[in-house]
């Protein structure tokens, strides 16, 4: 259930408001002289007609079929400031304002209506950001523009750390100033976890870096690709982090190296381009192209420079993963949504043997979604200091979990996320699990190999839930805990464009029983050996290549 209709009291403070479905007003924006006439049609028929000085004179002006009221009866220019509670200065977050009707008042040099409700993919990105019907600038912590007298309803977030503000404000006549205050509920840098989107499009950096600090996140991986002859964030690329002055706020611009069959791969902390961006023709690479590479050979060029690779929204497309996953070139596997067949594939690969850290992106490509929406936080060690490799590396080491919203904490007999847990023999491990979220959740769950071995629920929507129990291991085990609706697949949504989860997963807790870690499980085996037979039919037969002896790749060979 999501209870927006009481808007100031919903549980998506901060985070939007549903469409829509349809609506029995609407508001108009009118400059006229008092004698102009002012038509209301429905279609081609006229609903009704007034003269515009009578709706100055009365106020409201009702026919047989249409009521006119003036809402606007007066305006101030204020200077809005939003403080960090604790500290009392100013903090970068995003704000929406609005009278009690729902006309939208937002800061000047912002949209009341990004892209006037249109879709937004590739254009009009900056500043701004829609969920559901609700738009939000993004500010520094000010701002100014015109807010109308009287009462005014408020909208204010700053990531999941803090505590959203959605509240009603009275401007009165005269009045210049507005405070608003923001409380951080945690902080998850003091406890030396660090958030960051794996997948970011078209932001420029600056952007990137304005819109990543108004959501209180450490990292964004702006990622330049190529979508048949449109190149994206070619300017941007200089292989180095563009680092704010504060120093926790970091934009990496490297790539997503797209095939619309084999995969889609992320190189993080790329000091030079990995060429050709895509490949393989439609959607990715030009209209007709050749098959000039494989995901393999590009993971091999990111890592002899230093750099990372991810899976983006695993496992699809779904070809070459399979094959990376076995050769141990992946770093780590990105989950975007809550659907039941990527957990699954996840937890498949990790029966089979294979210690792949979770990580969270948004693949933001729109003003319709938040950068860090759903994001990694991972943890660096007390004795390094917070920088992108070393931020990265925390990734690569398994010390992550995944958020579309809740904060999570678990151990398994005191062993954090990411660490092996070495125990004698079959015997018993204690868990300990907590989730706390400033949007509700309905369930947290212990997983064992897959499947659910301890769990918490509560009926009406929790701010936290705990998990504290003894698990009995019989074998080499991995071990996870994840959060989100009551049946967990069953989403809480966000009011993003693609309407995702409320949810949050951590990576693995791997358990060695009685030696060495390792998995294996036969029937894993022979689906990764079933994608690895279908790509090399897929290239060996379908793929479109170049005549023999005609070209000369990339890579220095022919196909």
């Amino acid at each position: 259930k999501d209870p927006d209709s009481g808007f100031i009291d919903a549980y998506h403070k901060g985070y939007g408001q549903e469409d829509n479905p349809d609506s029995d007003s609407a508001y108009a924006e009118i400059s006229a002289v008092p004698s102009a006439t002012v038509i209301v049609k429905q279609g081609d028929e006229e609903v009704g007609q007034v003269k515009w000085g009578e709706v100055e004179r009365e106020g409201v002006v009702e026919t047989p079929r249409m009521k006119i009221e003036l809402l606007d009866k007066g305006r101030n220019w204020v200077n809005v400031t939003v403080v960090d509670d604790d500290t009392g200065r100013p903090v970068p977050c995003r704000v929406h304002f609005r009278s009690p009707e729902g006309i939208p008042y937002q800061p000047h040099g912002h949209h009341n209506q990004v892209n006037s409700n249109l879709g937004t993919w590739h254009i009009d990105i900056g500043g701004d950001v829609r969920l559901g019907q609700i738009s939000y600038a993004y500010i520094d912590g000010t701002c100014q523009g015109w807010l109308p007298r009287g009462d005014v309803i408020v909208d204010v977030a700053r990531g999941f750390e803090y505590e959203p503000l959605r509240t009603r404000v009275s401007i009165e006549p005269g009045q210049q100033e507005l405070t608003l205050r923001l409380k951080r509920w945690i902080d998850m840098n003091q406890r030396r976890w660090f958030s960051g989107d794996s997948h970011v499009h078209f932001l420029s950096t600056q952007g990137a870096h304005t819109e990543s600090q108004g959501e209180d996140l450490n990292v964004v991986n702006l990622l330049q690709s190529q979508w048949g002859s449109l190149f994206t964030n070619t300017e941007d690329f200089t292989g180095s982090a563009s680092i704010q002055k504060n120093g926790n706020n970091i934009v990496y611009v490297s790539q997503e190296n797209r095939q619309h069959f084999m995969g889609h791969m992320i190189l993080w902390g790329l000091k030079s381009p990995v060429m050709p961006w895509c490949s393989d023709g439609p959607s990715e690479a030009e209209i007709g192209g050749h098959m000039e590479t494989t995901l393999a050979h590009w993971a091999d060029a990111a890592h002899a420079q230093g750099g990372y690779v991810i899976s983006p929204h695993f496992p699809n497309p779904n070809g070459e993963p399979a094959a990376l996953v076995a050769t141990g070139r992946l770093d780590g596997v990105e989950m975007l949504r809550q659907t039941k067949v990527n957990h699954l594939e996840y937890y498949r690969y990790l029966n089979g043997g294979y210690r792949l850290p979770l990580v969270g992106g948004t693949d933001k490509m729109s003003s319709d979604v938040p950068v860090g929406l759903y994001r990694t936080y991972a943890q660096i060690p007390d004795d390094q200091e917070f920088t992108y490799d070393n931020w990265c590396k925390a990734v690569v080491a398994g010390r992550t979990f995944l958020s579309g919203g809740p904060i999570m904490h678990f151990s398994v007999d005191g062993q954090e996320v990411g660490d092996t847990v070495d125990i004698s023999g079959p015997g018993t491990v204690e868990v300990e699990a907590w989730a706390e979220s400033i949007l509700p959740i309905y369930s947290l769950e212990i997983m064992h190999n897959g499947r659910v071995v301890a769990s918490t629920q509560n009926l009406n929507g929790s701010r936290r839930l705990e998990i504290k129990t003894s698990l009995k291991i019989d074998d080499h085990s991995w071990l996870a805990a994840r959060t989100g609706a009551l049946d967990y697949y069953d989403i809480i949504e966000h009011h993003d464009v693609w309407n995702r989860g409320v949810f949050a997963h951590t990576s693995p807790i791997y358990v060695a029983c009685g030696g060495g870690w390792e998995m294996y499980d036969a029937a894993t085996a022979q689906y990764m050996l079933t994608l690895v037979e279908g790509d090399l039919a897929y290239i060996r037969e379908t793929a479109g290549v170049r005549p023999p002896a005609s070209i000369t790749h990339h890579h220095g060979e022919s196909d």
